[in-house]
This record gives structure tokens, sequence and C-alpha cells, in this order.
């Protein structure tokens, strides 16, 4: 399978430097491709055995209920022409609803929530179609500028049927006022492909008196591709 260089404007650029990160991490040398053989683009291949039953939901993960409002995130995963994309491993990760990981590194002095360890996993079925079951995550600190907090998000990964195919991106929340000032979301030069990282509500996934449902469709490759953080 061959990949090529996405549409201008619809990827962040490796060197963002309002996004601190970015300065020393960049390369500073043009990128050399290497040749994909057999293995790089064959395995591993996952399947629904992989998943345990609450997997994608990570309010039933421990014993106790878990604080925060409940949530349904869901969508699907297309091609460049619509197509759904089925075996894919989705996997999420978030801060808690205090804006906490559940992560040594994280040293936010908010609390840890002992029943949300904030991490989830689903394997998209023949319509592209994947569904979580989570907490909001609240928003935090992150020290990249001057009073700098990000914006409520959570990680997803995609896993495709090949080991160069992981890609990572990040879902936000509809009317965060937070957005405009996030260097992670504002590195994506292109307003339309930076509002695709923003997810709808979705009153048709939300569970009466439980948790209101927000979607969040993912598109691999085209002139709609979601923005990745990852190259391609």
């Amino acid at each position: 399978m061959s990949y090529r260089r996405p549409y201008r404007g619809t990827q962040p650029d490796y060197l963002f430097p309002p996004y601190a990160s970015t300065v020393k991490r960049a390369p500073s040398q043009p990128l050399v491709v290497l040749p994909h053989t057999l293995s790089e683009l064959t395995a591993p291949v996952f399947g629904y055995s992989d998943i345990n039953p609450d997997d994608n939901d990570l309010t039933r993960q421990h014993k106790g209920e878990p604080l925060g409002e409940r949530i349904v995130v869901s969508g699907r995963v297309l091609d460049e022409n619509s197509r759904p994309l089925e075996g894919l491993l989705i996997e999420i990760w978030q801060a808690n609803a205090a804006g906490r990981y559940n992560h040594r590194v994280d040293q936010h002095d908010a609390p840890l929530d002992p029943n949300f360890t904030g991490a989830g996993r689903a394997i998209t079925n023949s319509e592209g179609r994947y569904r979580f079951v989570t907490i909001r995550p609240g928003e935090y600190p992150w020290r990249n500028h001057y009073n700098a907090w990000r914006p409520a998000h959570i990680h997803f990964s995609l896993f495709g049927p090949a080991i160069v195919t992981r890609l990572i991106t990040q879902m936000y929340f509809p009317g965060d006022p937070l957005l405009e000032y996030d260097p992670m979301f504002t590195c994506v030069p292109d307003e339309k492909a930076r509002n695709r990282l923003i997810s709808l509500f979705d009153w048709e996934t939300t569970i009466p008196e439980h948790a209101l449902g927000y979607r969040f469709d993912i598109v691999l490759r085209g002139r709609e591709a979601t923005p990745m953080e990852t190259p391609r």
C-alpha cells in the first residue's frame, strides 16, 4: 500500500513554536523515507477476541463508580471514499473528571479517582463503527506558556493491519472556550481541518437519564482527513 503526502494545511507541522515541545523534537534535517517490506505492511492483526468485555466501558473497569459526567463517544472510521474500515484497533486514554491522568508522571495536584483508570480499547465493526462509555475529562494546566490550560480532550490511537499504520489524534468537545488558546489545537493550519477534531453532540446515542452522546468520525485519508499527531 502506498502512502502519499496529506493535503496542504490539513495536518500539523513538525515545528510549531507556540507548542513548545515541537521546538525540541521537530527534525532539523530532511526526513529519510525507508522502504516498507512485507513485515511492516502485514502485521500485527487484531481480533475481537483480543478485547475484554469491559475494555470499551471505562466506567465499569473497577468495583465502584467513577466520579464525573458519564458520556458516550462513538463514530465511524472511514477512508477517503467514505468506505468503512473494519478491524481497526482503537485505543483511548484521558484525564479523569478532575483533569488528572492515572500516571506517575502527572504531578497535577488534582485528585486521582480510584475507580477510573482512563484507558479503553475497541475494534471497529463491519460498518467501521466504534463505541466507548467514559467520563468527560477535566481541563488541566500544562506549563507550555503562561497560564496554559489544555481543553478537555480524549486521545485516540488507531492501529490498522500493519505496524506502520498507527495514527494518533485528539478529540475535543464543542463550545470549549479553551480551544482558541491551545497550541496543540491551533497548530493545524486549515480551520476546517482543525474543526474536524471537535466532536458533535449526538442525541441519537445519548442514553436517557445516564449519559450524553458525542459523535467523532475519523477519516484517514483525502481532503476530509482528520488531523493526526503522527506523520503518515
